[in-house]
């Protein structure tokens, strides 16, 4: 049977994700082997979201490349959420095809059994109701991360994968789009993981915060975050950014 035919969880499955990486290493131009993560091991419960932070270069994005399937040659293992589920990935750039609408960019990466689905709420609720017939080139950049956005809630995904999907962006608009991610998760919540260097956008977002060591990265502990994000105003971010700093010094 093909795996388009098989029939796949819905969002929000209760398996969890489970990482235990025990090396992933590179070659280097010159013949030398480079290892970019040893002994990194954590779990995310299901239908969390949990934000990955560690210092440039450490093998964030390469643990969220093996987790995707991208990077095979590695030892250890990845346990998915649910073992056929779908995943969902955002990254840096929106990756839009500029030939398509921002719709035909969303339908594209649906599945055959959602081919039909009304993308109209999802769209309403990211504020791109008027931009479906647009092309990716008539976007601004934030706009353009709304569309990634959309077209990876559409699937309706068992795991959602984002690696820094806000860089680059001014905090105003950044902001907004932390609080559409919110709304839109919060609706069908699934288990999440992103990549950051943003502590306070960390802050904001997740469950909990797993920080990892520079290069080869390892975990260096894990910041527990039980306040509801409605609960989460200016106050209680500065107060729980100096916990944090007292607690992994140096993160800020």
């Amino acid at each position: 049977m093909s795996n388009r035919s098989k029939p796949v969880p819905p969002a929000g499955a209760e398996g969890p994700l489970e990482i235990d990486i025990t090396a992933k290493v590179y070659r280097a131009a010159d013949g030398t082997l480079v290892p970019a993560v040893e002994g990194l091991s954590f779990a995310s419960p299901a239908r969390s979201f949990t934000a990955l932070i560690g210092p440039s270069g450490c093998g964030k994005t390469t643990t969220l490349r093996i987790v995707l399937g991208l990077e095979p040659d590695f030892t250890g293992h990845v346990r998915l959420p649910v073992a056929d589920g779908r995943v969902a990935a955002v990254f840096q750039e929106p990756r839009l095809l500029p030939w398509r609408t921002v719709e035909e960019n969303v339908r594209l990466a649906l599945p055959a059994d959602l081919s039909g689905l009304d993308l109209k709420p999802l769209f309403q609720t990211l504020g791109l109701s008027e931009m479906a017939a647009r092309y990716p080139g008539e976007l601004s950049l934030g706009l353009a991360r709304r569309a990634a956005l959309a077209r990876a809630f559409a699937i309706q995904p068992s795991l959602l994968l984002l690696d820094e999907p806000f860089v680059s962006l001014d905090e105003e608009t950044a902001g907004r789009l932390r609080g559409l991610l919110v709304t839109v998760w919060s609706a069908r919540p699934t288990t999440a993981l992103m990549v950051t260097h943003n502590l306070r956008e960390a802050v904001d977002l997740a469950d909990r915060i797993v920080f990892l060591t520079k290069r080869p990265a390892r975990v260096r502990g894990v910041y527990e975050i039980r306040t509801p994000r409605s609960e989460r105003g200016a106050r209680w971010r500065e107060q729980t950014l100096a916990a944090i700093d007292r607690e992994f010094p140096g993160v800020l």
